[in-house]
């Protein structure tokens, strides 16, 4: 078949500025291009060919200083020759591309709550799950809330959980991760320190502010404890706000070090992972599913997330982490952290079942045949 990705319009594929939605494709494309012809279509990047073919796909990145713009733009660009447009986590695009390219069929990717009547109207609604074959969600918790409002949508849902790389987050019994850890920890010097990891934007809703508060209790009794913040205010550059001052402000009155990186492009972040002992996720909104899970569990770390929307899918409790339901009570976060700096034996039993679980279940040939599995069956009805 013919297949057309299409990506949202905040950030390009490949994702030289980070983006879960744009690493997602960037990994199963690969894949996916061995069965079928693929096109990515992307926001338009000064860095890469606004059409270029590189191994079996091909890409196509357009201009979009809004929504509205980037879809028209693509509408203008490519033609009515596609079997399926797979949609990402733009539901309201579906009906624009219907009426321009009446003979594709459609699909779509939810990767976050995007059926509220806030987004997108009943009718509308209702109209979009009747044009997809199948919709997936990154989570069942996505797929539970979509299928609550529109009951209709219950046999066109799959959950296909995200992945990570298990070549580039690597966990610390590898020879590589022990070096990559030696030289960052000398680097920063921490080489005694025990590290705690936050990757993520700096926003309320991320609650790095809930892990710094945590951390203060810890280093009171653990002095030698470290926090790494990976992040920035959005992606793709350092804007700072309010908030990335205030956090800075709470990190000068710890007692330990703690470091802000910045934004980092994907490809420096494992580094970090395996310089890393324990990965905290501290979400205090109803976080669809968080991708750094799965780069966490591929690095062999234990985790602590929060009981939000659907991060605690993917963690078995005290097997390769915990899940903390008082989600914003920086006092149980600073139990458990100290919980896991106290039993390191235990911690590195859950940081080797992260990783067991990330090549059992949460790796990118996974997610591809699972999507390749669907595409088939769209396959099969059009034949």
């Amino acid at each position: 078949m013919k297949i057309a990705l299409i990506c949202t319009e905040k950030l390009p594929v490949p994702p030289v500025s980070g983006g879960a939605i744009q690493i997602y494709i960037n990994n199963i494309v690969p894949i996916l291009s061995e069965h079928h012809e693929i096109t990515v279509i992307s926001l338009k990047n000064n860095k890469m060919s606004d059409n270029e073919k590189v191994g079996n796909v091909q890409y196509l990145r357009v201009k979009g200083k809004t929504a509205d713009e980037y879809i028209k733009n693509i509408i203008n660009t490519i033609a009515d020759e596609y079997d399926l447009i797979h949609v990402f986590n733009r539901p309201l695009w579906i009906l624009r591309l219907k009426s321009a390219f009446p003979n594709a069929k459609f699909s779509l990717s939810l990767h976050n709550e995007m059926f509220t009547t806030k987004k997108i109207n009943k009718e509308r609604a209702k109209k979009c799950i009747n044009y997809c074959e199948f919709i997936t969600t990154v989570s069942q918790f996505i797929a539970d809330e979509l299928k609550r409002m529109y009951p209709e949508s219950e046999e066109k849902l799959h959950t296909v959980y995200s992945a990570a790389d298990l070549k580039e987050f690597i966990p610390p019994w590898f020879n590589e991760a022990k070096e990559n850890s030696r030289k960052m920890r000398e680097a920063l010097d921490l080489t005694d320190s025990k590290i705690i990891l936050f990757v993520g934007r700096f926003s309320p809703k991320k609650g790095p502010h809930i892990l710094l508060k945590a951390v203060q209790k810890v280093m009171e009794v653990y002095s030698n404890t470290a926090v790494i913040m990976v992040g920035s205010k959005w992606y793709g550059g350092n804007i700072t706000d309010d908030f990335g001052r205030e956090l800075h402000q709470i990190s000068s009155n710890l007692n330990g070090k703690v470091i802000f990186t910045g934004f980092l492009p994907p490809s420096e972040v494992p580094k970090y992972f395996q310089a890393a002992d324990i990965f905290v996720c501290a979400s205090q909104w109803r976080e669809p599913l968080a991708r750094v899970h799965y780069e966490a569990m591929a690095s062999g770390l234990p985790i602590i997330t929060t009981a939000r929307g659907g991060n605690a899918e993917v963690i078995e409790e005290n097997v390769n982490g915990f899940v903390i339901h008082e989600y914003n009570n920086s006092e149980v976060m600073a139990d458990k952290i100290m919980y896991l700096l106290e039993h390191p034996d235990i911690a590195e039993k859950m940081g080797g079942m992260s990783r067991k679980l990330a090549e059992e279940k949460y790796n990118w040939n996974r997610v591809a045949q699972q999507l390749l599995e669907l595409f088939n069956q769209v396959k099969s009805y059009s034949n």
